[in-house]
């Protein structure tokens, strides 16, 4: 460290260390600015071909412009160091952050999510996939500003073929089952990476952990991602849909998962949230450090060495006087005569009388002394027996627990037993026509089954009647089929459903009949509307009198874009009838840019009828078909007439659709 690289960039304090790289703090001194410098590992620079492949990337990489995407400012090769030169962000990564606070809430978990698909997605657009997605490359700096690092760096490591044990097991937690299985990556592998560190984040730990990398690699290819417990369905669904094994289920790119995530996140009310800053505590959240005073081997405690350190306090001088041993009679006082005093001598003390010991018989001291060992080891051996047994009870009985029964409960009441018991549950979501959302269908093993603590059961747990899933426009008929098959419906197609679509090329996916969202019995059956290709010229059908999901689909069909008018105008249901569309049935609508038809409908909600007499014609029938009535004009039907009468007074109140007639003149 402190030494130059080219003669340009200076090289620092150790940032962060990993299996193939180490990143420094650093400073360009030629352009005077702070960076981060990653050198490569002397094990890769060896080897020409990978040090050809990194210059590859890193121009690659350096060719990306976005908020969200650690800038590459340079690279280059000195001596046998090849180093990249980056923006330096002061913070810390993902990882930091799930190592500090364990889960993240939902709206933070996805305040982190969409800039790092943003970035994904400009890479994606520019025909560059990331390969390595995952937390330690998702840097959180100042304010919260997250960026995604090392585009590129995963395909030149990959090509050399060289990865440490601790690189793998890093790594490999994020793979997708085809870079696994086959090494190939494209953009929806980075969309598996990416949905693996939004499952990380609500859950608080990755779906698959193992003791090796292999272990992990085979539960990525053979299991899909369990559902993350405590979160809204809706995005838990979108989790296993960007976790999918089969790449055609997935999202197409990371484009298309942000707009799927913005979606959820709107639909469940999840507003942006600031992102934490690693290292930063929460609020509310003090802690009280306690450090104990070091005290060196053999010193002397304060308190004892602030005794022996404390200066000596002279006796009292009376004290002395009685310590002090004197050979010759005392001295009197000043002016007392002396007088000569003699002592008795104390007379010798007598010792007590001593009392004669009994005789005892040998053979009685013999046998008491038996009797006793015997007592002793007597009260040994009952102990030991004793703690035998309670020891192989623990061993034995304490190992294992019962199965509770927990089938019919809610699926937080049934966890909640689960680890009472001192049990794990793993919980499996399926669709169910009969039983409610979220109860427990059955368990695996059942009740009153004897387990060893902590072993795993399965709990199936009811998602409700299947839903029928978002589609993305434009999607592969296969993949959408799958991905109805995956929700328990059946896929259909009809040709009389298919619809006109400007964008959409013939033969890809449009929409579903019924509508995304609707909620369906198992195998029921889920029409594909397929694309007939742009119309040049689409007229309005006549959609009055039906309901809300026939009218769209009609509409969808004839390659418009039906939508629900607002207000007292709005459907109430998905039964509600359509009263009239803007524009109206029969109009020809030309060009690629004008298909949208406004739906007015029926219900049963009461209007006040305006008053329009003295208006024109033509004014009394858009006031009146505003609020929501039927015009029947008569005698004189000119738009140029004037209303003299109406047959409901003005300021009554009727049903919506009411037919009102008013007379010209």
């Amino acid at each position: 460290m402190g030494g130059l690289l080219e003669q340009r960039y200076r090289v620092d304090s150790v940032l962060a260390r990993g299996g193939m790289s180490t990143v420094y703090r650093g400073r360009d001194t030629r352009l005077d600015r702070d960076v981060a410098i990653k050198v490569m590992d002397p094990h890769l620079t060896a080897d020409p071909a990978f040090v050809a492949r990194f210059v590859r990337e890193a121009r690659a990489a350096a060719q990306l412009h976005h908020p969200a995407v650690v800038s590459v400012h340079d690279q280059g090769v000195d001596g046998d160091q090849v180093y990249l030169v980056m923006e330096l962000i002061d913070g810390g990564n993902l990882r930091d952050l799930l190592n500090q606070r364990g889960k993240l809430a939902p709206a933070v978990a996805l305040s982190v999510l969409g800039p790092v698909l943003s970035a994904l997605g400009a890479a994606h657009r520019a025909g560059l996939v990331h390969r390595d997605v995952k937390p330690e490359n998702v840097l959180i700096g100042p304010g919260g500003q997250v960026k995604v690092a090392d585009f590129g760096l995963a395909r030149a490591i990959a090509g050399n073929g060289v990865t440490s044990d601790s690189e793998i097991l890093g790594t490999v937690a994020y793979l997708s089952p085809e870079q696994v299985e086959t090494g190939a990556a494209d953009a929806r592998s980075d969309v598996y990476s990416a949905g693996i560190v939004l499952y990380e984040m609500l859950a608080g730990q990755a779906p698959y952990r193992g003791d090796t990398a292999i272990s992990v690699a085979y539960q990525h290819v053979n299991s899909d991602v369990p559902s993350v417990q405590d979160i809204p369905l809706a995005l838990d669904t979108l989790v296993r849909k960007a976790t999918r094994r089969d790449p055609a289920l997935r999202p197409a790119n990371a484009d298309a998962f942000l707009a799927e995530l913005e979606r959820v996140g709107a639909d469940l009310g999840l507003t942006p949230q600031p992102v934490p800053v690693p290292g930063t505590a929460p609020e509310n959240d003090r802690t009280v450090v306690m450090r104990p005073v070091p005290v060196a081997v053999g010193a002397t405690p304060p308190s004892v060495a602030a005794e022996a350190t404390r200066p000596a306090v002279p006796k009292p001088a009376a004290h002395a006087a009685m310590t002090t041993v004197s050979t010759g009679p005392p001295t009197p006082p000043p002016g007392v005569a002396a007088t000569r005093t003699m002592q008795r001598p104390e007379p010798p003390r007598r010792r007590p009388p001593q009392k004669k010991k009994p005789k005892v018989d040998p053979v009685e001291e013999e046998r008491k002394r038996r009797k006793k060992l015997f007592a002793i080891w007597g009260a040994v051996a009952g102990v030991l027996v004793l703690l035998i047994g309670v020891f192989f009870y623990y061993v034995s009985a304490g190992r294992y627990t019962t199965m509770p029964a927990v089938t019919g409960l809610t699926e937080q009441n049934a966890v909640s037993l689960i680890q009472q018991a001192d049990l794990t549950a793993q919980v499996e979501k399926v669709p169910s026509n009969d039983v409610p959302p979220g109860t427990v269908i059955s368990s695996d093993p059942g009740p009153d089954t004897e387990l060893r603590k902590s072993q795993a059961v399965k709990l199936v747990v009811s998602r409700g009647k299947p839903v029928v899933p978002f589609i993305t426009a434009g999607a592969e008929v296969e993949a959408a089929t799958k991905e109805i098959q995956a929700a328990g419906l059946k896929a259909v197609k009809d040709p009389a459903k298919d619809a006109f679509h400007d964008t959409v090329p013939i033969g890809k996916v449009v929409g579903l009949d019924p509508r995304p969202g609707t909620a369906l019995n198992l195998d029921s059956p889920v029409t594909l509307v397929l694309s007939k290709g742009p119309s040049p010229r689409t007229p309005v059908p006549n959609v009055t009198g039906k309901t809300k999901n026939e009218a769209f689909a009609e509409l969808q069909r004839a390659g418009l874009e039906p939508v629900e008018a607002g207000g007292d105008d709005a459907a109430e249901n998905d039964q509600s009838r359509v009263v009239r569309t803007d524009p109206a049935a029969g109009t020809v609508l030309e060009g690629t840019g004008n298909k949208r038809v406004t739906v007015f409908f029926q219900n049963n909600r009461e209007v006040e009828v305006p008053e329009v007499t003295r208006l024109k014609v033509r004014e009394a029938k858009e006031q009146l078909e505003r609020t929501g009535l039927r015009v029947k004009v008569e005698f004189n039907k000119s738009n140029n007439a004037t209303v003299v009468n109406q047959s409901i007074p003005p300021r009554t109140r009727v049903k919506r659709g009411t037919e009102i007639t008013i007379v010209g003149l």
